[in-house]
């Protein structure tokens, strides 16, 4: 069976250029071009991925995007806009996105992230182990439900919170190589996805922070340390 992409852009060139070209390589596209028919296409649309642009009419990106999560939180949603900025790409993390691409774009590195993300997806839905609860002092993670569970709240994971964190906790209290840990969840150890990474270490540590007996340690020219005493 094909993965279905739901791609949600209101560019029309792009969108057309964009769709024609996911069709070609196998994939069943859904565009939509209103940010606010987004969640009504789900009961006919059942998408393995999203592909979504930031300035929509009607319902924002980051709206729509924390709006997916709510309701799908396993389902993987890659940024694709104009935005450039830190704070952007920051925010569009902190809403629960799993990747980010920057326009103007190939059409070769999106089919590469595409594929890279559902793979991994794969890979998470296929192994008995990374779908085992594990408990992390006060804390509780349950991969197969993509939440961690602390002493007062739970917390609903994104993709790649579930990608990095799953990655630190198989490897407990033993060090993680930086490089490893990028190309394993990103596919490579590039500029721009090791400041992505770093932002993914500032969310864990703060998600676990009401239990003063974990640690995620960064080793200088190594890695990380998740620690737990």
């Amino acid at each position: 069976m094909n993965k279905r992409v739901l791609y949600i852009e209101d560019e029309p060139f792009l969108g057309k250029i964009v769709h024609e070209t996911l069709q070609k390589q196998g994939f069943d596209v859904m565009l939509i071009a209103d940010g606010s028919k987004v969640m009504q296409s789900f009961s006919t649309f059942t998408p393995d991925i999203c592909v979504l642009d930031i300035m929509l009419p009607n319902v924002d990106g980051y709206t729509l995007c924390a709006e997916i999560k709510k309701r799908y939180p396993a389902l993987p949603i890659i940024f694709l806009t104009a935005k450039a900025e830190t704070a952007d790409l920051v925010k569009g993390f902190e809403v629960g996105g799993s990747d980010y691409i920057r326009k103007p774009f190939s059409m070769e590195e999106l089919i590469v992230r595409i594929n890279n993300m559902l793979s991994i997806l794969a890979k998470a839905k296929n192994s008995k182990d990374n779908n085992s609860d594990r408990t992390l002092g006060r804390y509780t993670y349950s991969p197969l439900r993509y939440e961690l569970i602390s002493p007062t709240k739970t917390i609903k994971l994104s993709q790649r919170d579930h990608e990095v964190l799953n990655l630190l906790t198989a490897n407990l209290n033993q060090t993680v190589d930086r490089k490893f840990l990028l190309k394993t969840v990103w596919g490579d150890d590039s500029f721009f996805n090791s400041r992505t990474l770093d932002v993914y270490i500032r969310k864990l540590r703060e998600y676990f922070s009401e239990d003063s007996n974990i640690e995620l340690i960064t080793l200088k020219g190594k890695g990380y340390l998740f620690l737990v005493r």
